[in-house]
């Protein structure tokens, strides 16, 4: 009878161990799971920006704030660009506040500074009066049509480049160099009009903000006019390299 006994009650208690071992073996894949999901949607979530207001004087701003192209979330940057469109205050003349702390580092990134959806911020700052808002924004344009251009330079130093590393055939890179050396005086073209329409623009010396964008504006087109000068430069080097490959093998 008593060995009957012992069976039972060790069978009973093997049981359920059976159970709560099965079950701690299945939990830690679904908790790993949830987390896996949850970073996927905080990554998307920054990727897609946040939305916060901003406070100025008596007046509220919702403003939608998103990454810039090579930024995986929304730095404080961002933030103060996207409050000089909409609000024009100019980004010098910006002091943004968020709970007492004066953001000031343009490269943190907001949640660093546990800015999320829905976060209040003050800005403290004047506007631009209406006329230089007027030649601000003919600024912007301007820097907008030079960004473009750059990307135009950026993709012929690149073709250029993969002539040089012998990416094309020999018998089409004399061609294809004359080509890249039309397109960059086309691109030098276009950043000397920019030039000569910056230089129409009359701002008075009030115009802090405008005058200082112009100057910012005018030493980004020069430099890329110096890296236009060495692509055309590298262009006839390596013209003058093919001529004489070919020379010599005619020889």
């Amino acid at each position: 009878m008593k060995k009957k006994v012992r069976t039972r009650s060790a069978r009973s208690e093997e049981t359920p161990r059976d159970e709560e071992a099965l079950q701690v073996e299945e939990v830690p894949p679904a908790e790993e799971v949830t987390q896996a999901e949850e970073l996927t949607g905080t990554e998307e979530m920054a990727a897609a920006g946040l939305c916060v207001t901003v406070t100025h004087s008596n007046e509220k701003h919702d403003l939608h704030v998103i990454p810039q192209q090579g930024s995986s979330e929304p730095l404080v940057q961002d933030l103060a660009q996207v409050v000089e469109d909409a609000i024009g205050v100019p980004l010098p003349l910006q002091k943004l506040i968020f709970k007492g702390r004066s953001l000031k580092e343009m490269e943190t990134p907001l949640s660093a500074l546990g800015i999320q959806d829905g976060c209040r911020i003050m800005l403290i700052g004047e506007k631009n009066c209406p006329e230089e808002e007027v030649e601000l924004k003919k600024l912007k344009n301007l820097e907008r049509s030079v960004e473009k251009i750059a990307s135009q330079l950026e993709e012929l130093n690149k073709e250029l480049s993969g002539i040089q590393q012998g990416f094309l055939a020999k018998d089409l890179q004399a061609e294809a160099l004359s080509k890249l050396d039309r397109r960059v005086k086309g691109t030098i073209e276009h950043f000397m009009k920019i030039l000569e329409e910056i230089d129409t623009l009359i701002l008075p010396e009030n115009f802090k903000d405008s005058r200082l964008k112009r100057k910012g504006l005018v030493k980004k087109i020069q430099a890329f006019l110096a890296e236009c000068d060495m692509v055309e430069q590298n262009i006839c080097e390596e013209t003058e390299r093919l001529q004489s490959t070919n020379l010599a093998l005619a020889d």
